[in-house]
């Protein structure tokens, strides 16, 4: 027999649990308000923040239809919201865990979280995710509370969806739904659109749904008498064939653009470049430390998902070698299959990456779920091959404790702050160690007038040391086979 608990009773114990309620700032850091004067020197010039705060929501303004279910094209709009999480495998911690997140993705995409329940179950409902008794219950729940909307914290099938919804009267949606919603909220470039746009067309395809006479059926083919009678095709394929013809469409111009970011790619490679990947839970911090490293004056917010746009810097390590410095979408527990396989071109910058730094939050109550939510997601698209840094964000904020514990489990690890600094040097040395070097030490005393070799051994290679005598530059440089062979008239001491 499945085992149960009061939505009422795990309200109180969640709320004793997280004092001030299943809010965003039960994992986020200390909201504070960003200031030029104090973050402007760290993040650089923040020019996307005033347009994204130039739209704000007016509330008690909504005309929704109280029987939301008669409305089906419908645009996700989620308001006042009630969580609801089944508890299946781990500790109740694991649970609490995951419905706060739930919360912190409610509240970046809008809404005002009213409540969270947490059924502990050996599996979800097949009918309505949460069974039908505690179903009723979350009916009553949802009256109490006023809330127009119910986010579920997994994937419903389309069945669950509509059974759930007809039970507690307001609009039901899934975890997968609220993270594709803040994805587009927060999609910018026309590359990053294209594939939120992709990935909702995929989670809709199966869960469209009709309405009294559009689900007739139309004529079949033809000019009218013979050829005309049969079943014809009905209004749904019809919506369901043109998403298709989206979706191919859609496919073919994220290939044309991840062409694009290949040429890039090859023009890095053939210059030799060697290129660093920041990976990490959403909210861990690398857009802060892109911004710290680079000054790429990334947006910085309080938020999950504040970034998707991936953005590539120019960097130089203490000894003078550069470096591309790529900062990826963040990932998240349970990352919804559908944005994987849509993000996978923007993602390969981790995969054809020299090295990743792997961000985790320090100050976040589970680091360890948060490594291996994003280990999965850089197992499906092959990139275990990369050597790997552990970077342990928000040290000033996290608990020492929590600190040495992570640094003891991973060997490959550093503590750093983005907002005070602390580490960074200690970072930057570590990335110059682990960058893979040219192959070939070379010593040439190349003539003064071919300074373009001085200059491509500068940029490309690693120059160990330089001297200017009378009859031209002195240099003992590590560079690759291709300059090595160009600098082989001049080299004076040559060793693999």
């Amino acid at each position: 027999m499945t085992s149960s608990s009061s939505p009422s009773q795990e309200t109180k114990r969640l709320a004793h649990a997280y004092p001030e309620g299943l809010r965003a700032d039960a994992l986020m850091e200390e909201d504070v308000a960003w200031s030029y004067e104090i973050d402007g020197e760290r993040d650089g010039e923040q020019f996307d923040r005033s347009e994204r705060a130039a739209l704000r929501r007016v509330a008690g303004l909504s005309t929704e239809l109280e029987d939301v279910t008669e409305v089906e094209y419908r645009q996700l709009r989620l308001e006042r919201v009630v969580l609801v999480g089944v508890w299946t495998t781990g500790t109740a911690q694991d649970a609490d865990n995951s419905l706060a997140e739930l919360a912190a993705l409610a509240e970046t995409a809008g809404a005002l979280v009213l409540d969270g329940v947490i059924q502990r179950r050996d599996k979800p409902d097949a009918a309505t995710y949460i069974g039908s008794g505690k179903a009723q219950e979350l009916r009553d729940i949802v009256l109490e509370t006023g809330a127009d909307t119910v986010i579920c914290d997994g994937e419903l099938s389309p069945g669950q969806l509509i059974q759930l919804e007809d039970v507690v009267k307001v609009k039901v949606i899934d975890r997968t739904a609220l993270i594709l919603d803040i994805f587009a909220q927060h999609a910018k470039s026309r590359e990053g659109k294209a594939q939120v746009a992709l990935a909702q067309m995929q989670y809709m395809l199966p869960r469209l749904r009709g309405w009294g006479q559009s689900l007739s059926r139309q004529m079949g083919g033809g000019r009218g008498g013979l050829a005309t009678r049969g079943p014809g095709e009905t209004k749904i394929e019809t919506d369901r064939r043109r998403i298709r013809e989206k979706m191919a469409k859609m496919r073919r111009e994220i290939a044309e653009m991840k062409t694009g970011r290949e040429i890039k790619r090859q023009e890095r490679r053939r210059n030799k470049v060697p290129s660093v990947a920041i990976a990490g839970y959403t909210n861990a911090g690398k857009s802060s430390l892109l911004n710290r490293l680079t000054g790429a004056g990334v947006l910085v917010e309080n938020a999950l998902f504040a970034t998707l746009d991936p953005t590539v810097r120019r960097a130089e390590t203490p000894s003078g070698r550069l470096y591309t410095l790529a900062d990826t979408v963040g990932f998240v527990r349970h990352l919804p299959h559908h944005l994987v396989e849509a993000f996978r071109s923007t993602m390969e910058e981790v995969g054809d990456s020299d090295l990743i730094l792997h961000v985790v939050d320090g100050s976040h109550p589970a680091p360890e779920e948060q490594l291996a939510a994003v280990r999965e997601v850089i197992r499906d698209v092959g990139a275990t091959d990369v050597p790997e840094i552990v970077v342990i964000n928000k040290a000033d904020a996290a608990d020492p404790l929590v600190l040495q514990r992570l640094l003891r489990v991973e060997k490959r690890s550093i503590a750093v702050s983005a907002r005070t600094g602390q580490g960074l040097d200690e970072l930057l040395a570590l990335i110059d160690n682990d960058l893979p070097r040219p192959s070939v030490e070379i010593e040439a005393l190349v003539p003064y007038t071919h300074g373009k070799l001085v200059a491509r051994a500068h940029t490309e290679g690693e120059v160990i040391s330089e001297e200017h005598t009378a009859e031209g530059t002195l240099l003992k440089v590590r560079v690759h086979e291709e300059l090595a062979a160009d600098l082989a008239p001049y080299a004076a001491v040559s060793a693999a």
